[in-house]
């Protein structure tokens, strides 16, 4: 691995706000990217999203954000591993793949993957939790195509373009992610 976390497409690499700056202001506020994400309905400053990768870049105990890039070094994305806690193995994790030319080859799904693999292997969680607003078929099918389990519905739970969503709730353990991926 020459650098960062290698999937079979994709690379998760540390934010470099110079470099990753560009594309995320671009991205989050981009009306079709920011679809089914609970960001983008404001507008996101340079500056804003500037002190964010920035902070994110710092590092922290609680909070890991990868930018992710092809093998090419093109930057797709970002994926995160939010709210880590230690005592109890867990963390929230999502995604954004912002770069819409590279929607529907499996990218998600790669980064999914690669970024399992470090929260289990690396962390040493044991449980990751996920999102994602009803309607948001790719996201869905994705998480389950990983391993993911639906364990419920929040009914009506956010504002999304026009209408209250429902939020989807999942979760990966580390035994189904082992037993996935033929680990002992």
């Amino acid at each position: 691995m020459a650098y960062g976390w290698e999937g079979e497409k994709i690379r998760l690499v540390p934010v470099d706000a110079d470099k990753h700056l560009a594309n995320a202001v671009a991205w989050l506020n981009d009306p079709e990217v920011t679809k089914w994400v609970l960001i983008g309905d404001l507008p996101i400053s340079r500056l804003a999203e500037k002190n964010y990768l920035e902070d994110m870049s710092k590092g922290s105990e609680t909070d890991i954000t990868f930018a992710i890039e092809t093998l090419d070094g093109v930057h797709i994305g970002f994926s995160g591993i939010h709210q880590i806690n230690r005592k109890h193995g867990t963390a929230i994790t999502g995604t954004i793949v912002g770069d819409k030319s590279f929607w529907g080859k499996g990218i998600g799904t790669d980064v999914v993957r690669t970024r399992a693999r470090y929260v289990f292997e690396v962390l040493g969680l044991r449980m990751i939790l996920t999102a994602c607003l009803d309607g948001n078929t790719a996201s869905h099918k994705m998480s389950l195509k990983n391993g993911f389990v639906e364990y419920g519905r929040t009914p009506q739970r956010y504002w999304k373009r026009g209408q209250y969503r429902d939020e989807i709730l999942l979760y990966l353990d580390i035994e189904r992610w082992r037993e996935l991926q033929n680990v002992p």
